[in-house]
């Protein structure tokens, strides 16, 4: 009877056969982790993307809201000898603003502008006082600015609404540089006619010397061109996402468009 031959000693892996599956390790790893924070980074670019375009949005109803109470309380429903009480005119320009104004657009107000608008209205409230409204696209940092101050007697609206300056939507690029406008058409072509700066602020007026339909962007002279005969007022917000998209690296825009309509009657 032969007796059982001794178990064999088992092998164990070669310096080669871990340093190769170390190596398939690393890869699979590095291949994991890449995907990992491309995943992150393009959510968080969506992330930035929703709260960039969300913000606009808001702006831009509260613009609309803010031109539809345009001249509102008109003074015809309060004592004239008070012009603090009630809107002198829809829209307060400046400089020269007096009561009544005798601002011409284009003409010798600073204000409206296709990228700087001042609405007075008290919002619709009786209670409230009248507010100079002020929209301003300040182009060095692309930030549109909102500014409220107390309508003053003696006082230019442009100058105590500017004290109050705050910024209100960010990455706003109507006023982009020529550079700048280049890029985005690349991406956009139906965006930036012509590869010229898109007015944020778009007039339509009355026009009592001329057809009423349909109705005309404001003249920049004439017997028509006149504060209260703005009726609406186009809003154009152009916004760019904070960072480009992180799949391609290309710029990500959105435009929106709103109509402002002014429901107070001519002054």
């Amino acid at each position: 009877m032969s007796r059982a031959s001794p178990r064999q000693a088992q092998k164990g892996f070669t310096l080669l056969e871990l340093l190769t599956a170390l190596g398939i390790f690393l890869i699979v790893s590095g291949a994991a982790f890449t995907l990992l924070a491309t995943s992150q980074q393009h959510s968080r670019t969506e992330s930035q993307v929703l709260t960039s375009f969300q913000e606009a949005r808001l702006g831009l109803d509260q613009i609309v809201r803010d031109v539809n109470n345009a001249g509102y309380p008109p003074a015809t429903f309060f004592d004239a000898s008070n012009p603090t009480a009630s809107a002198s005119t829809p829209f307060a320009w400046s400089p020269g603003y007096t009561i009544p104004n005798p601002c011409t657009i284009e003409g010798s107000c600073i204000t409206p502008g296709d990228f700087d608008v001042i609405v007075e209205t008290n919002s619709q409230d009786p209670g409230a006082p009248v507010q100079w409204i002020r929209y301003k696209l300040d182009p060095a940092t692309s930030t549109l600015l909102r500014g409220v101050a107390l309508k003053q007697t003696g006082h230019d609206p442009a100058v105590d609404s500017a004290t109050f300056f705050a910024p209100f939507v960010q990455n706003v690029v109507n006023n982009a540089s020529p550079a700048q406008i280049a890029q985005y058409q690349a991406v956009y072509p139906g965006m930036f006619p012509g590869g010229t700066p898109v007015p944020l602020f778009t007039y339509i007026c009355d026009t009592p010397t001329l057809p009423q339909y349909p109705a005309p962007v404001c003249p920049s002279a004439g017997a028509d061109n006149a504060p209260a005969n703005i009726r609406d007022v186009v809003i154009t917000l152009i916004v760019a996402a904070p960072t480009p998209d992180a799949t391609t690296g290309l710029p990500r825009l959105v435009q929106l468009i709103g109509r402002g309509r002014r429901v107070n009657p001519n002054q």
